[in-house]
């Protein structure tokens, strides 16, 4: 390893968040550092006509003059860039790009390494935010509206008793093939894909030219695919596809009556009913509020505090957003490799989200150290021990798998943040946004 050397080191700030250090290494320690590498191969090395160790010089420069200058490089180099680094109090966030020149006799050897750092963020004006807050409001419509979900969740699909052609609403079991000038996309290819007609979960245009088949009727139709779409090479391009319709079910919904409330043990009545649904969709209101709101203190809070990230941070949250895609899109059913390419070909379409993401949790770390806001071990022990039992699984079986799979310092993290936006809560000045409220939400 290289002793102590000279070398003069510039630090260029590019940026808050990116430095570059330059470094000359004057010849005299270039020299000294490949004298010893010299020394050390030749101790070694086994060349016929030479006894080992007492190769002259100019006979092992010969023969390892590449790998001697190139771990002489690698050697002065790193140690002084960890020499730069601890003299100018530096904490790389990623490995550095470095640009270096060559070893040439008697010239100093120089090079560069342009590195990220954390940016240290100084947080403001997140104290007596002025915020509006929906009110939580849940009508007779709404209560219908689920009521109405849950019919056709306990709905039945059967046959149809007549010969007539597929309409909205039905539920049709198809065989397609989707062709992109003439050659099969296996992505767009499926046998015996049950679809709801007027669901528009599929291709736009696809159901609709549907209607009017009758079961064991073939066509040929046309669909553009969307311009952001999952798979890249067919995004805004035209698909010929040749379906076949393999059967028609048509949807029969239970009528709201007695034996409807059968479906569920813990209701007596219609009414019990409506009342748990009304209760349910105040606390999802509630959810959905609360989280509008945190969602509407970040926003706010990254208009009032502007500040550099490095590209390293943006990078490494896009890539967890794409193995969160792929992982998702595998557990849904699709092919690995397919899926694999999906969430490849969405890196682009992260990076703006990736950005808010890695700014929003830089600046709620900054606003918690600022305000000694932390979590103790103990909220750590009780957040854990409420998951075991809402996972069905004892305390110390949970804890090890969090241990092995890391996820206590995610956390701990997740629970810092949101101590964090409950400060900023508390400190904020929050008014209700009253709407009309039906005055019939009441039951009788």
């Amino acid at each position: 390893m290289v002793g102590e050397i000279n070398v003069d080191i510039k630090v260029e700030e590019i940026n808050p968040v990116k430095k570059k250090l330059s470094f000359d290494i004057p010849w005299g320690d270039v020299k000294k550092e490949l004298d010893s590498q010299y020394r050390d191969v030749g101790k070694t090395a086994r060349i016929k006509g030479f006894r080992q160790g007492k190769t002259p010089r100019n006979v092992l420069e010969m023969h390892y003059k590449g790998h001697v200058e190139e771990q002489t490089v690698s050697n002065l180099m790193g140690t002084s860039y960890e020499k730069g680094l601890k003299e100018n109090d530096i904490l790389p966030v990623a490995e550095p790009v470095v640009d270096q020149g060559k070893i040439e006799k008697d010239k100093s050897f120089t090079f560069s390494a342009t590195v990220e750092i954390k940016p240290v963020i100084e947080p403001k004006d997140y104290l007596d935010l002025e915020l509006e807050k929906d009110e939580v409001t849940v009508t007779d419509a709404d209560v219908q509206a689920r009521l109405e979900e849950l019919r056709n969740v306990h709905s039945t699909l059967e046959n149809l008793e007549s010969d007539r052609g597929v309409i909205e609403g039905d539920f049709v079991y198809v065989d397609f093939e989707g062709k992109h000038e003439d050659k099969p996309v296996k992505e767009l290819t499926q046998e015996n894909y049950l679809l709801e007609i007027g669901s528009r979960r599929f291709l736009p245009g696809f159901e609709e030219q549907l209607t009017g088949m009758k079961t064991g009727e073939s066509k040929e139709i046309d669909v553009k695919i969307p311009d952001k779409y999952y798979l890249k090479e067919i995004e805004g391009k035209e698909i010929s596809f040749s379906v076949t319709v393999k059967d028609i079910k048509k949807k029969v919904l239970p009528e709201l009556n007695d034996d409807f409330i059968k479906n569920f043990e813990k209701y007596e009545s219609l009414n019990d009913l409506k009342q748990d649904i009304r209760k349910s969709l105040e606390e999802e209101r509630g959810i959905d509020v609360n989280t509008d709101l945190n969602k509407r203190i970040v926003d706010v809070l990254l208009e009032k505090n502007e500040f550099d990230i490095p590209s390293a941070f943006i990078e490494r949250q896009i890539f967890s957003m794409m193995l969160d895609t792929q992982r998702r899109m595998v557990m849904g059913g699709a092919d690995p490799n397919s899926a694999a390419e999906a969430s490849l070909n969405l890196r682009d379409r992260f990076k703006e989200e990736a950005e808010k993401i890695v700014k929003f949790s830089l600046l709620f770390d900054s606003i918690a150290g600022k305000e000694s806001i932390t979590v103790s071990e103990e909220e750590i022990e009780e957040k854990m021990r409420a998951l075991a039992v809402r996972q069905g699984q004892d305390y110390e079986s949970f804890r090890k798998s969090c241990e092995d799979g890391n996820m206590i310092e995610e956390m701990k993290t997740e629970m810092l943040r949101e101590k964090t936006l409950d400060f900023i809560k508390e400190k904020a000045k929050i008014t209700l946004a009253r709407k009309d409220i039906d005055e019939k939400s009441e039951e009788k």
